[in-house]
């Protein structure tokens, strides 16, 4: 994350993301600069997910927040831990990508070859329509100067809790009063399924965060607070001692700071085992996985019918 506590200078916040999906798209003219041009123009094309039309799925489209296309090379933004600073902004080498006469052809390290019909929908949005499964994402770009890489780590934060294969405590004030959350010492935010599964702990000093033996499993929700962008509620559903609320403060990348409502308890985490979701290429060209668990985002609306004509059937 570039930067967790900016002033919002840019107007973009109170514009960004405002529409659940496009039930009617009005195209512009057939554009006047070659598709390369155009997907060059912009730094940065956010992934706006809860616009997608169809009923099928693009793997690295469902991960990304950002997509850039950099002279023949696809870069993305599949984290949110380093997001805004990792690759100078533009993420991480996905694959390659070859544009022409409006076709989008990309070689994706893990997903192999997918094609894409592009139409410009406005100045600054495009739409990419999968022929093959009969789906259209849609991308918004802009130039990293007035990206907001603060509002999308945000908004996303439940995908930051789980880049992580385990959060340890490290840190537990000195006043508050004793409760039950004093004897939990990792949580774990599980990726895939409903979203929203957690797991807690009760070991000490555990060193093979795959060795960790999880005394429970819940269910976990994340809110927003009231004026503040910043700041967030995150509650833990334990069943045998009712809910846990706390008010949820990111300090950077790989520390967050829980203050128990109900004892005025702080507490400090720290993420253990980061997960980096995309796949790199060696000093050989050999591909690397770097992580196997299953991650995608979202929808926060109802998948719609595609209004688009596939015309390659």
């Amino acid at each position: 994350m570039k930067s967790l506590k900016l002033l919002l200078g840019f107007a973009l916040s109170a514009t960004l993301f405002t529409s659940c999906y496009k039930e009617e798209i009005h195209y512009a003219d057939t554009p006047t600069v070659s598709l390369n041009q155009l997907l060059n123009s912009y730094d940065l094309w956010y992934v706006d997910i809860n616009a997608t039309q169809g009923y099928g799925e693009t793997p690295f489209l469902q991960i990304a927040f950002t997509l850039s296309f950099k002279n023949g090379r696809l870069y993305a933004n599949n984290n949110l831990v380093g997001f805004g600073s990792q690759g100078g902004g533009y993420g991480v080498q996905i694959g390659n990508y070859d544009a022409y006469d409006m076709i989008l052809d990309v070689d994706h390290v893990i997903d192999g070859f997918d094609s894409f019909d592009v139409y410009q929908v406005d100045y600054n949005t495009i739409e990419l329509y999968n022929p093959y499964n009969d789906t259209s994402y849609f991308l918004d770009g802009y130039q990293k100067s007035n990206f907001d890489y603060d509002y999308i780590f945000y908004d996303n934060i439940h995908y930051f809790l789980q880049e992580y294969e385990a959060w340890e405590k490290t840190y537990t004030s000195n006043y508050g009063a004793l409760n039950e959350f004093d004897n939990e010492n990792y949580l774990q935010f599980l990726s895939g399924g409903n979203d929203n599964t957690f797991r807690s702990s009760q070991d000490v000093n555990v060193y093979n965060y795959d060795s960790i033996y999880w005394d429970y499993t819940g269910a976990y929700g994340i809110g927003d607070v009231s004026g503040d962008m910043y700041l967030k509620t995150l509650t833990l559903d334990y069943d045998f001692f009712d809910n846990e609320f706390f008010e949820l403060d990111v300090i950077n990348d790989s520390t967050i700071e829980l203050f128990h409502a109900n004892s005025g308890t702080v507490y400090e985490f720290k993420g253990r085992g980061y997960i980096q979701y995309y796949r790199s290429a060696d000093v050989e060209g050999k591909s690397t996985l770097e992580v196997e668990r299953a991650k995608k985002r979202k929808q926060r609306t109802k998948k719609v019918e595609n209004k688009r004509t596939n015309t390659r059937s």
